[in-house]
């Protein structure tokens, strides 16, 4: 298993794209065809991937897989449906993992010859820390345009795409439980194959299990044999292998919708049903009508034990959620209308490669935008964005606006996990980037037409932003030249660093935010307010948008004097504990930032609770960075049996490593005034999760508040 804290290998930003033109990546090869007059582009490039995935098309992926609980194992084998695309292939390269054992392979070559299959030899080379090569060589029947079919058997334990759950770390203590998590780059330790979002093929699976297991998977239809306690699993359109999910263990469901329904463990569904109502169909038929038909037919959820790394994530017909985020509505709100935004973007049309996750994540965060407005009015859209908007300036502030990892084209050099780009510049720089397009078209109605139109030029293929961009200069020829606007270059918003060229008018969530600043102002004066002067603001009324943000601008405001904490404490401490852990969070770090030590027990408290990644890493990352360090390792020791393994080693850096020690600059880090790091917001990678270390730097202690600030903001994929 890999170290869970690494020090960030260091972006590339010199190193040049291929030349592009207005070509698409072909859905299911990675072959591309026109899609415009420009000259074609060069082969795609993806450096996150060892396969030689160009040289294929992907037909068909089949699993054939046996769960073992009790040694934590999955076993089976995967077959591949391949058809060579160029004459004189002599071997096949497909991603894997070091914790795959590669038992065997063979291949069959339907309609030459004799159908037993022919054994083939095979070598495990090393790639990146999170992943190795698996290269096959190939029998000389395998000819262009002839499919072949591939078949590796192996096993696979404790890959980082796979999560074992003793019953102790469930919600209900009783059953184990597993799921897996192929975003960004895990996937390769679940089953060898193409791991690159560039290539997308329809896939089939058979998941054997103990009695009493449910097994879900991110297909649009499945069947059970309670005799042989046998799942088989369909997934009738193309998806990228990152999209390939499964869950198994004690669930039961109940719909919610014509064609949604809630999966939880008993414990959780009734809270999970109560929340979501008749909602995600209301929220899909407000995006259908948007931005066409819903192409997955079924939109399931199911709801994970605190173990589960991210917030939420897209798996096609089936969306993994934390079970965390029940605790507050608005939040739940926002990441199942993303995650639905998702069916459209980044699952129907997905970026080609990780270096331009913001065509799914930016697109997406539009989309979810567009919904709540249509759903729930523009107030609350903007509050909403302001929050988030907020948390993209404040980690601006602490990298630079120089920093590399604010780009929406990040290039990265072989090495550098894909995950270390899930940040707010992915999500909201990304969004300001297509709102900036809608605006150009100067009526947000026919920017959902041109949106329509790309998801349904587009669907169930892979795209570069040139493709996005050429088909929106040819969908608004008037705007040929909008490209070309000083300072607001699509050339600059895709490759320059710093804060976007553009943002929406949020002036009409002005009635929701006004107050929220000028409470932030109250309380920042320098000196406690008067109870008079805070007459006027009832937070028992506010949304928790509208609380989130305050809290958020009052810990940008810290360090605050003891008197004003103190004040703070007897007007609000009361209210916030009665909120979700969304409000929660966010006053036990001020409570930590400002070493305010009567409220400790509350962040003792919420600590011995809460046992979700999304929640603890940040409370622990401020204990450690002040003066609480003691009291951090004490909670630890108390709670560390209730945690995750991977989660428990993350603490276990936290706490213990020296992140203060100076480095000598390698070939993989570079000076922050150069080439600063790319620090994570909770990577999706487990258990490798990038976590910013300390690199080389004039202040280390100018590099842990960075650390800390990063960690803050938890996102969904």
């Amino acid at each position: 298993m890999a170290e869970l804290h690494q020090t960030p290998t260091s972006l590339c930003c010199c190193r040049k794209s291929p030349p592009v033109s207005g070509t698409r990546c072909a859905g299911a090869s990675g072959s591309r065809t026109s899609a415009g007059p420009s000259a074609p582009r060069g082969p795609l490039l993806d450096v996150a991937s060892a396969s030689n995935f160009r040289c294929f098309q992907l037909r068909h992926l089949h699993l054939d897989l046996r769960l073992n609980f009790a040694v934590k194992e999955m076993s089976g084998w995967t077959v591949l449906d391949l058809v060579p695309v160029q004459p004189g292939i002599q071997t096949l390269v497909l991603d894997s993992h070091p914790s795959l054992l590669i038992h065997s392979i063979d291949c069959k070559v339907p309609g030459a010859g004799p159908e037993e299959p022919v054994s083939l030899t095979y070598r495990v080379d090393p790639f990146t820390d999170y992943g190795a090569s698996l290269n096959i060589s190939l029998p000389a029947a395998a000819k262009p345009g002839r499919v072949i079919q591939i078949t590796v058997r192996y096993s696979t334990t404790d890959g980082p795409a796979i999560w074992w759950l003793d019953p102790e770390l469930t919600c209900g203590q009783t059953r184990p439980l597993v799921f897996t998590q192929g975003h960004s780059v895990c996937n390769r330790s679940f089953f060898p194959g193409f791991d690159t979002p560039a290539v997308k093929s329809t896939y089939t699976a058979t998941v054997r299990v103990p009695d009493g297991v449910t097994v879900l998977m991110s297909a649009s239809r499945s069947s059970y044999s309670k005799q042989d306690r046998v799942f088989q699993f369909s997934m009738e359109q193309p998806v990228p292998s990152y999209l390939v999910a499964l869950v198994a263990g004690e669930l039961q469901h109940a719909d919610v919708g014509p064609r949604s329904r809630v999966w939880a463990e008993p414990c959780l569904l009734a809270c999970a049903v109560k929340k979501l109502g008749g909602s995600v169909e209301r929220w899909l038929g407000v995006a259908e009508e948007l931005f066409g038909p819903y192409l997955w037919g079924r939109c399931d959820l199911v709801f994970l034990p605190p173990s589960f790394p991210i917030v939420a994530m897209e798996n096609p017909c089936l969306t993994f959620i934390i079970a965390s985020i029940l605790e507050s509505s608005e939040f739940l709100l926002i990441d199942v209308v993303h995650e639905i935004a998702h069916g459209w973007f980044g699952n129907a049309v997905t970026n080609a490669t990780w270096e331009e996750m913001w065509l799914s994540e930016g697109l997406a965060t539009y989309a979810q935008r567009r919904i709540t407005t249509e759903a729930y009015g523009e107030a609350f859209t903007c509050l909403e964005t302001a929050v988030r908007l907020d948390a993209l300036h404040r980690q601006l502030r602490l990298l630079g606006d120089n920093n590399p990892v604010s780009r929406l084209q990040v290039k990265f050099e072989p090495g550098v996990n894909p995950s270390s780009l899930m940040n707010l510049f992915t999500y909201e720089k990304g969004f300001c980037f297509v709102a900036y397009l809608s605006e150009l078209c100067g009526d947000v109605r026919r920017f959902d037409c041109f949106l329509r139109d790309y998801i349904s030029e587009f669907k169930f293929q892979s795209v570069v932003a040139l493709d996005l961009i050429d088909f929106f200069l040819r969908y608004f020829p008037e705007l040929k030249d909008a490209g070309q606007r000083e300072g607001l270059e699509f050339e600059r918003w895709l490759s320059g660093s710093g804060p976007p060229l553009f943002q929406p008018d949020l002036s009409a969530g002005g009635a929701l935010t006004a107050p929220v600043q000028q409470l932030c102002e109250l309380w920042g004066a320098g000196h406690a307010p008067t109870a008079h002067s805070l007459l006027t603001f009832d937070l028992s009324a506010w949304s928790t948008f509208q609380i989130v943000l305050f809290l958020d601008r009052m810990l940008d405001r810290s360090p605050l004097p003891q008197d004003v904490m103190s004040s703070l404490s007897v007007c609000y401490s009361s209210v916030f504990d009665g909120l979700n852990a969304e409000v929660q969070i966010r006053w036990l770090q001020m409570v930590v930032r400002n070493s305010f030590y009567p409220e400790l027990p509350r962040v003792r408290a919420f600590l011995h609770k809460h046992t979700s990644r999304m929640y603890t890493v940040p409370l622990y990352d401020d204990l450690v960075a002040g003066v609480m360090k003691c009291v951090a390792v004490e909670i630890f020791n108390q709670t560390q049996r209730r945690l995750h393994p991977n989660l428990r080693r993350t603490l276990q850096q936290i706490l213990f490593q020296n992140q203060n020690q100076n480095q000598t600059p390698t070939q993989n880090q570079t000076s922050s005034t150069q080439n600063p790091p790319a620090l994570s917001v909770l990577s999706p990678s487990p258990p490798t999760f990038p976590l910013p270390a300390a690199t080389a730097t004039a202040s280390a202690a100018a590099a842990t508040t960075t650390a800390i600030a990063l960690r803050d903001v938890n996102v969904s994929a």
